[in-house]
Formats: structure tokens, C-alpha cells, sequence
């Protein structure tokens, strides 16, 4: 018999908020396609001088940039499919697609620090020649590239996990590029071959500690953990508080894409709820916490029924 009264209180039960408020405000489309010209032709130039100029520095620098470009490659194609309209099949469209590239772009950065860490730690047993003057002048166009890049996605970083990601990445390239810059003026200044290797180290460290992060934060997605600053007993407290609200269950959070969160909660409201009461509703949560996609079901009484 339950069932049937939960079925008519999910006729007046439910309200959907969809917000417009919460879209990123840079155009992620041109920024991914600027960011990935621009990288691919820098990538080609620092490969080859770093060949040329017998600099590991350079062509871990390379690795990573071009790790990068495979990442806003993956982040872009992940944000274009989550553009793709629902299906009775994939009833969120192909949003979580953002997830798995990010998840796919961590895994990679991942795979690129230990190739060039294993070559590094071979230079270090024996150490070759390297033009330090070719590797800071490589060095600092990609600085000038990377600021660039990082530039295009300070905007939409706030908003989106891939965006996020890609300026992450864009930022932390400029920085390899400043430390390969200081090791060509010392392995100039000393002659000391060795500082080579050594710095590509330190730049896959830091890089590892980053991916790292990234790594948990989209693990949590996956897992439809409450998003990074979503907070969870904040929103509680907001739904009880609300009108003629005398307790709330079943409250679950997550991310349905790297930009859009969901909420769906139970709500006991012993006068019953009006459709204005979860408009209201709808709208305070999404104001409050840019959660875009609000769905409240009203129970009359603490028994899961609905008001039938």
C-alpha cells in the first residue's frame, strides 16, 4: 500500500530547480582549442631542442607539456559530451564523461613523471653534455606559452574540475619552466652536467604532488562523493530550517559532471508542502549553495509516506 501513496506524493512531491546561474563564463571551447595549438607547436620545438641541445630538463619539460595537451584534449572532448542532450538510456546526457577525463588525464600525468623519472635517474649514473644556453632560452618561451595557456582558464577554474585541471597544469608548466631556465644558468655557470637530471627530478616531484590531488578529488566524483565545496551538514541545516520543515532524511550530494551537482532529499512537513514552498526551496539552494538540480520530496509524517 506504501507504494502507492509514494508514488502520488511524487506527483506534488518534486520540484527541479535548474539553475543557469552556475555555467563557467569563459568559453571553454575556444580556450581549449587556443591551449592546445599553442602547446602542440611549443612541444615540437622544446622535443627537438632538447634532442639537440642533450637536455633531459627540456625534453621532461616536453613530456609534460605534452601530457598537458593530451589532458585539455581529453578535458575538452569530456566537456563537449556532457553538452550531448539526455537519452531514456543516459538520463543525465554524458555529463560524467567530464569525470572520466579528468580521471583518464591523472592517470596519464601520472605514467609520463615515471617515464621521465626512470631516464633522469640513467642520466644521473651517467651524465652527458647539455647546451645550457639553448635549454634557457627553450626554457623561457615556455614560460611565455604557459602563462598564456594558464591565462585562457583563469576564469572557468573556479566553475569546473577539468578547467581546474588544465590551468593546474598550465600553471605548474610555467614553474617547470622557470626551474629548467635557473638549471641551464647553472649547468652554464658551473658546467656541472649533473644538475640536469636532478632538476627533472624535482619538477616530477612536484608535478606528482599536484596529479595527486587531482587524482582524489575526481576518485571522489566517481564515487558520488559530496563535491569539493559543497558542505554537506551546511546544506542539511539550510533544508530544516526552511518553513514548516520538521526534519530532513535521505539528503544525498553529488556531482552529476566536473561542473553540476545534484541534491535530492526527503523533507517532513506535517502541514504538507505547497508547490511554492519547493520552488522556494529549490531557488534558496541553488543560490545558496550553486547546486543546479534540486529534487524534494514532502512527507507529511516521519514515515516515508507521502502526504496521500
Amino acid at each position: 500500500m506504501s507504494g502507492h501513496h509514494h508514488g502520488h506524493s511524487h506527483d506534488h512531491g518534486h520540484a527541479h530547480g535548474h539553475g543557469h546561474s552556475h555555467a563557467p563564463p569563459a568559453d571553454p571551447g575556444r580556450a581549449f582549442a587556443i591551449g592546445i595549438v599553442l602547446n602542440l607547436l611549443f612541444v615540437a620545438i622544446e622535443a627537438g631542442y632538447g634532442v639537440f641541445a642533450g637536455s633531459l630538463a627540456l625534453v621532461a619539460d616536453a613530456g609534460h607539456n605534452l601530457s598537458d595537451v593530451l589532458g585539455l584534449a581529453l578535458a575538452w572532448g569530456g566537456a563537449t559530451l556532457a553538452k550531448r542532450a539526455p537519452t531514456k538510456r543516459f538520463t543525465y546526457g554524458l555529463r560524467g564523461s567530464t569525470i572520466l577525463a579528468a580521471l583518464a588525464n591523472a592517470l596519464l600525468l601520472i605514467g609520463a613523471l615515471g617515464a621521465i623519472a626512470w631516464a633522469a635517474l640513467a642520466r644521473l649514473a651517467q651524465p652527458l653534455p647539455v647546451e645550457g644556453g639553448v635549454v634557457m632560452a627553450v626554457a623561457g618561451v615556455g614560460i611565455v606559452v604557459n602563462v598564456g595557456s594558464a591565462l585562457l582558464f583563469m576564469r572557468g577554474q573556479k566553475h569546473d574540475l577539468n578547467m581546474r585541471g588544465a590551468y593546474l597544469h598550465m600553471v605548474s608548466d610555467a614553474l617547470v619552466s622557470v626551474g629548467v631556465v635557473i638549471a641551464g644558468g647553472l649547468i652554464l655557470w658551473t658546467g656541472k652536467t649533473w644538475i640536469d637530471p636532478v632538476v627533472s627530478l624535482v619538477v616530477v616531484g612536484l608535478i606528482f604532488w599536484q596529479t595527486l590531488g587531482l587524482l582524489k578529488e575526481t576518485v571522489a566524483m566517481a564515487l558520488a562523493g559530496v563535491p569539493r565545496g559543497v558542505d554537506f551538514d551546511e546544506v542539511e541545516t539550510a533544508l530544516g530550517e526552511m518553513d514548516g520543515v520538521a526534519a530532513v532524511h535521505d539528503l544525498h550530494i553529488w556531482g552529476v559532471s566536473t561542473s553540476e551537482t545534484v541534491l535530492t532529499a526527503h523533507l517532513v512537513v506535517p502541514g504538507g508542502g505547497s508547490d511554492a514552498f519547493l520552488m522556494s526551496a529549490a531557488t534558496a539552494i541553488r543560490e545558496q549553495f550553486g547546486i543546479g538540480h534540486v529534487t524534494l520530496q514532502i512527507e507529511c509524517a516521519d514515515t516515508g509516506d507521502g502526504c496521500g
